[in-house]
């Protein structure tokens, strides 16, 4: 089994050729991530911070995707304060085409 490890926004994912991961939004159309580590059946290379002889391919499918609601609770005992709010973040949704070695 093929799989990589990428840092895409500051987080890193551990991904094979085929997946489908949400990231943060992302405004450009090209996806470029850095590549930090790498396995094949017979191979293992770390990279030192990061791999440039290894690729991988991305194609954004939806730049906004909205993800579950986060409710926010903001609460003072004895003083009668209370705030609600809450947001729904935005995705977008990567599909990794190819990791090429």
């Amino acid at each position: 089994m093929k799989y990589a490890v990428i840092q895409l926004m500051g987080h890193q994912y551990k991904v094979s050729e085929g997946d489908v991961i949400f990231t943060d939004k992302l405004s450009d159309e090209k996806v470029n991530p850095d590549v930090l580590l790498f396995v094949d059946e017979t191979k293992f290379l770390l990279g030192k911070p990061y791999l440039s002889q290894i690729k991988v391919n991305c194609k954004i499918l939806d730049s906004n995707v909205k993800g579950e609601k986060i409710n926010i609770l903001k609460y003072k005992a004895k003083s009668r304060y209370t705030k609600r709010l809450g947001f729904r973040p935005l995705y977008s949704k990567i599909e990794v085409e190819k990791i090429s070695d």
